[in-house]
């Protein structure tokens, strides 16, 4: 038992509660906050040292007998990816801190923009320690509801146009993961993951491909997976800068988080797993196809970020231990930087007034600093050595090779093709928007008029920015511990190690 688990889930949401109150004062909203996320970072590490060497760690919450009550459950995978989080909140919550009075006015009014984006943490870590599927189905909807009010924040058109397509894909999603739960408790009579995976391979084998593929179509429309990928980019490129990053940095890797679940503890016998390398596939080479047709920078991401999301499914997919560690070490790598190429795209619209290509250029001159914070991370996506983003790379195409089948060999054809575009876009954006002389065109959009243009950097925003940087090449410096950590995480991930410690003491049914 581990009583820190309920931690990295009522602190924001007391954060939250406490910011609420301070509504009439953001000062001490944002020490609130800060405050909030620190002590996440702080329980989050903790449980990553305690679940690296003292096994999982599981509560049952309440004074509910084992095996009734709700269970958090935090093992290698799970508190790695709280923590990485974590870390990339605090990182984002700081860099809107810099936003000047008018620009927090229009775009995040601190009265609803600190409780809110707390709300959304607090959902994001109930849903990577959640134990059973009720409770995860909670944690996406805390986190869920909170997003609704964070895309639509400003009440511009595009916001709310956007906000809408989001709203109404969730609501889908929402509802058939309910009707998920629904079947499988009637098949099983519970919806502990533990337990399920002692269950579940009792039932009737085209049951137990009925509800896989019902929890992996809820799960990829979560995460944006081909073909429930067309709503992401029309809904992310609208929001505030500190919204789209902490939104492209998160909100899909839960997503993925939970096929990682389905597909280890659930359903560890490798079904649909040709299924899921053709929707890599595919989820790869349309995501980076789309994102070298576009001219505006925050749209380009978008789909760059669709496209990545397409290796994290080719490793799961896998079913190997070498496919999952290079997973989830390709996961937190990708958490870290797209966040960091949104907020850097912030930074991109107050310099140059927009983050179209077809209006600024030579941003280079105007900012080598500006250059810098995009260049780092901008090469770190496209996985040049020796770059995390490369190093996962590694990993992925190493663990193909080694699976042998003939759509393993065309998945790494793909993504070495995706990871070939993939520089290719950034490429673009490099040589459009930051070489040459300077020339910046006035925009012309009602909805998000640029005040900012030509403006300083706010130290607070470029410091922000450097911080989750330096996380990103940490990964790179300390590759070695970190992917071993993470090969580790997926042995137990297919080892009886969670469904042991969850159960310890339930009687098997």
């Amino acid at each position: 038992m581990n009583n820190l688990l309920p931690l990295p889930i009522l602190l924001p949401m007391l954060g939250a509660a406490l910011n609420l109150i301070l509504s009439h004062r953001p000062r001490a909203q944002r020490v609130v906050s800060i405050v909030s996320l620190l002590g996440v970072v702080i329980v989050a590490g903790t449980l990553m040292w305690q679940s690296y060497h003292r096994g999982v760690q599981t509560l049952w919450v309440g004074a509910w007998p084992r095996g009734m009550g709700i269970a958090l459950v935090a093992d290698g995978v799970s508190s790695l990816m709280l923590t990485v989080a974590a870390l990339v909140t605090l990182g984002v919550l700081i860099y809107s801190t810099g936003q000047d009075a008018e620009e927090v006015r229009r775009a995040t009014p601190v009265s609803i923009f600190h409780p809110t984006f707390l709300l959304l943490c607090a959902g994001v870590s109930n849903a990577f320690l959640a134990g059973d599927l009720f409770n995860l189905f909670v944690g996406f909807e805390i986190l869920l509801f909170a997003s609704y009010v964070l895309l639509t924040m400003g009440g511009t058109g595009s916001r709310i146009r956007a906000g809408s397509i989001y709203v109404v894909v969730n609501l889908l999603s929402s509802n058939l993961f309910l009707v998920g739960i629904a079947n499988i408790y009637a098949a099983t009579g519970t919806v502990n993951l533990a337990q399920l995976s002692q269950r579940l391979p009792l039932l009737p084998d085209n049951v137990q491909a009925g509800l896989q593929f019902l929890l992996l179509i809820v799960f990829s429309l979560k995460a944006a997976v081909f073909p429930l990928q067309a709503w992401l980019p029309d809904s992310y490129p609208t929001a505030p800068a500190p919204v789209t990053a902490v939104f492209a940095g998160l909100l899909t890797k839960v997503g993925v988080y939970a096929i990682m679940r389905t597909q280890t503890v659930l359903f560890p016998g490798r079904p649909l797993t040709d299924l899921l390398l053709w929707v890599a596939l595919a989820t790869m080479i349309v995501g980076i196809l789309g994102a070298i047709a576009q001219s505006e920078i925050k749209r380009l991401l978008s789909f760059t970020l669709v496209s990545h999301i397409g290796y994290m499914i080719f490793g799961v997919a896998l079913a190997t231990i070498s496919g999952m560690a290079a997973a989830i070490f390709y996961t937190v790598h990708h958490i870290t930087i797209q966040a960091t190429l949104f907020l850097v795209a912030g930074l991109i619209r107050r310099v140059g007034g927009s983050t179209s290509l077809e209006r600024i250029q030579g941003l280079a001159k105007v900012s080598p600093l500006l250059g810098a914070l995009f260049l780092v991370p901008a090469m770190n996506l496209a996985g040049i050595p020796p770059f995390s983003g490369f190093i996962g790379k590694l990993g992925l195409l190493t663990a193909g090779a080694e699976t042998g089948t003939p759509l393993a060999w065309a998945v790494v054809a793909g993504s070495v093709v995706t990871s070939l575009l993939t520089l290719y876009a950034v490429a673009k954006v490099w040589n459009r928007g930051f070489w040459g002389e300077p020339q910046i065109v006035e925009v012309e959009d009602d909805d998000e008029p640029d005040e900012h243009e030509g403006k300083l950097l706010p130290p607070v925003m470029v410091g922000a920015a450097i911080g989750l940087i330096c996380l990103s090449l940490a990964f790179t410096v300390f590759a070695g511990p970190l992917y071993a950590y993470c090969t580790l995480a997926a042995e137990h991930m297919f080892g009886p190690q969670y469904v042991q410690a969850v159960l310890n003491g339930v009687p098997t049914p």
